[in-house]
């Protein structure tokens, strides 16, 4: 189906609306329903309406070059016109496509984001803690806040795992591509012979859920507290202060003891539950819109290698749209990263306005 064919259908549809919803003013619960389905549809409508104007001005000025008795002086008003609105019409059309996207369930909640050190030894855990310092600085440019919800260290300096709850203006639109496995490839500063090793960290990125976006049942629920291992002085081995929370139904668990007090650790060890709990809930839905297709961005599968960072070339690839800048430094300290996950949410809106016009054609057919 061509994009004037689907525009026109959109102007049809919200026509449609508005006389249902004048012959539905009796009965309020249908006339709710249709309004809503209207006012979706608003904001595209005027966006044609726009894109219409533009193209009847350029047929208008056409119509003037192609009459001999129009003066020269005009013909060249006009035909430079017609250049400058010729330009916009790609980008009105370009907006209205945007405009057409389904949103993305959670697109504008703050986003809770894991990183574990994969295969690679301490090398691996040493490259996870970078990501980890990456994304805080990433929050710092973007002006999120970065809270740190719990930070495990193994030997010299590297990260077990770690998480941290990143709240701004639509953190997880942006971040929830970084879901993954994410591969470097560098000498390590353990490695004497300078061979380049490869080692991985997962990323995990998760929407924040808030107590009204997940309901959990107390009974599903098994809680058990611990005294603290690891890091910590004397707290560590004398108060039972660490929770474990497992979500029976999912088998689920949660284990928080970076807090000195067990109820600041229990209400942390909720917060990532009620998370994941979100987040298997939002890919659930995502994969019954997109029936099996899979898109090469945003299945959150965290089998898939997503990006390899290669030290002594200086460059960063991603390996699902085939990006690759020789930034690595900048990327590191956070700023340059901005530029990779652009190109990821400028990939995914033309997979899912392309997504958008083949389920528009194949109900047409």
């Amino acid at each position: 189906m061509s994009f004037e064919e689907i525009i026109n259908r959109i102007e049809e549809r919200h026509n449609s609306l508005k006389m249902q919803m004048l012959d539905s003013a009796g009965d309020m619960e249908n006339f709710i329903k249709l309004s809503k389905q209207f006012s979706e549809l608003e904001e595209i409508v005027h966006g044609i309406e726009k894109l219409r104007k533009v193209q009847q001005e350029v047929s208008e000025l056409e119509e003037t070059l192609a009459d001999p008795s129009t003066d020269d002086d005009f013909r060249e008003l006009a035909a430079e016109e017609i250049e400058n609105l010729k330009i916009k019409i790609p980008l009105l059309k370009k907006e209205i496509k945007i405009m057409m996207i389904p949103k993305e369930v959670g697109d504008e909640k703050n986003a809770i984001t894991e990183v574990r050190a994969g295969t690679g030894g301490d090398e691996a855990g040493l490259f996870a803690a970078n990501l980890f310092r990456m994304y805080q600085k990433y929050a710092e440019f973007r002006g999120w806040r970065f809270e740190i919800l719990y930070y495990h260290e193994s030997t010299i300096g590297s990260l077990k795992e770690a998480a941290a709850n990143i709240s701004g203006n639509g953190v997880f639109s942006y971040l929830k591509f970084e879901s993954g496995v994410h591969r470097v490839q560098r000498v390590p500063v353990t490695e004497s012979s300078g061979r380049v090793h490869t080692s991985t960290a997962t990323v995990a990125v998760l929407p924040e859920a808030e107590e009204v976006d997940v309901k959990i049942d107390e009974i599903d629920l098994r809680i058990d507290v611990m005294r603290a291992s690891g890091a910590g002085g004397q707290h560590v081995n004398k108060t039972e202060s660490a929770v474990r929370i497992t979500h029976i139904p999912t088998g689920i668990m949660v284990v928080q003891q970076d807090e000195r007090s067990q109820h600041m650790n229990r209400l942390r060890a909720m917060k990532i539950l009620r998370s994941r709990l979100y987040e298997m809930e939002r890919q659930k839905l995502h994969e019954e819109r997109a029936g099996n297709r899979r898109s090469q961005i945003g299945t959150g599968d965290r089998s898939e290698r997503i990006r390899t960072y290669n030290y002594s070339q200086g460059r960063v690839s991603d390996h699902r749209i085939g990006l690759t800048l020789y930034k690595l430094p900048q990327i590191m300290e956070g700023e340059g990263l901005d530029e990779i996950i652009n190109a990821l949410m400028e990939f995914d809106r033309e997979e899912r306005i392309a997504n958008f016009c083949s389920m528009e054609a194949a109900e047409v057919e």
